[in-house]
């Protein structure tokens, strides 16, 4: 029998309530198909003393650094100690020493500006991340050596996930699901939370601009048009077409309001049916490929590399490695 994920939430001075509770109210609605709860999940602080919240009260947990010892996962959510890092302070000796506790090879995860405190102690050197995008520039400047990515919801570097603001922790949260368990467990997830269990683009459509006034078409409708034919080749000026607008108006909207380009949204949109076709079937690839409007094997094969670094056969091996379906491939 599988051991059940341990993971540890590093609670800190000045934490906000919201991104504190929000990994054990996410990884606590995921279960198997019996409805056994598939992680642990403790709150934690580096002396197992309470500590205060940024919103007046305080947070009072039943563990210390023994957590993260012990975590398979250690998330990270913000502090206001992120104040002092900003300006070249080291992380606070009991904070560094509790980090220090952490095994070799457990997953480390930020939510928000929880990045400063990984950044703050060198882990994230030399490594992508993303943080809050208002606090980019403040980032980059105390942490030049990190590859921060300002305009992404959350960045996977194997050992080591970083998120954007707030409510990004939650796509982080729900993809570490699907990383862990595939769609239907993550997608399960989500319904319980009542949250997508996946959000277009990145942080770019949220970056400092003013809500679209009701009387400004949006291209809303022709991205629900458009997900319903995937299967169909659909041109840039077939989708300009539907939102009755120009090619050059509807290429700027859909980039403002989604984060990516048309083309780049589509993509994105059929490799996720792709991948949950190969988590959740025995399909050939050549039809993964038709019914996820990729047109030919070779295509699918080339985008999945190209987007994820791995092939259908192998990408299906992980979450169906007793697959019929991989002897004949």
């Amino acid at each position: 029998m599988q051991a059940m994920h341990r993971i540890a939430v590093l609670a800190l001075e000045g934490v906000p309530p919201f991104e504190l509770g929000m990994p054990s109210r996410v990884f606590g609605n995921a279960v198997d198909d019996s409805g056994k709860p598939l992680y642990e999940v403790t709150v934690c602080t580096v002396d197992g003393q309470p500590v205060a919240s940024d919103a007046g009260f305080t947070v009072g947990v039943s563990a210390g650094p023994e957590a993260l010892a012990a975590a398979d996962t250690v998330i990270i959510p913000p502090t206001n100690v992120m104040m002092a890092l900003e300006q070249g302070v080291p992380l606070p000796r009991p904070l560094a020493d509790a980090l220090a506790a952490i095994r070799p090879g457990t997953r480390l995860v930020s939510i928000c500006t929880g990045t400063y405190v990984l950044a703050a102690a060198g882990l994230l050197d030399g490594r992508p991340a993303t943080t809050h995008w208002i606090k980019a520039p403040a980032f980059q400047r105390a942490f030049p050596r990190v590859k921060l990515d300002e305009d992404v919801l959350f960045v996977d570097d194997g050992d080591i996930l970083t998120s954007a603001g707030v409510a990004a922790g939650v796509d982080l949260c729900l993809y570490m699901i699907r990383q862990d368990h595939g769609a239907a467990v993550a997608n399960r997830t989500a319904r319980l939370c009542v949250v997508p269990p996946w959000r277009d683009g990145g942080q770019a459509q949220y970056i400092d601009r003013p809500v679209p006034e009701p009387t400004v078409a949006t291209t809303t409708a022709t991205r629900a048009w458009a997900l319903e034919r995937l299967t169909e080749p659909i041109t840039l000026a077939e989708l300009a077409a539907h939102a009755r607008m120009s090619l050059r108006t509807f290429t700027r909207r859909f980039r403002d309001e989604v984060g990516m380009t048309p083309v780049q949204w589509l993509t994105s949109q059929r490799l996720e049916v792709a991948r949950q076709l190969l988590e959740s079937s025995d399909l050939p690839v050549d039809l993964v490929a038709h019914r996820s409007g990729f047109g030919s094997a070779n295509s699918l094969r080339q985008h999945m590399r190209s987007a994820l670094g791995i092939s259908p056969i192998a990408y299906r091996r992980i979450y169906q490695p007793n697959s019929s379906v991989l002897a004949h491939h």
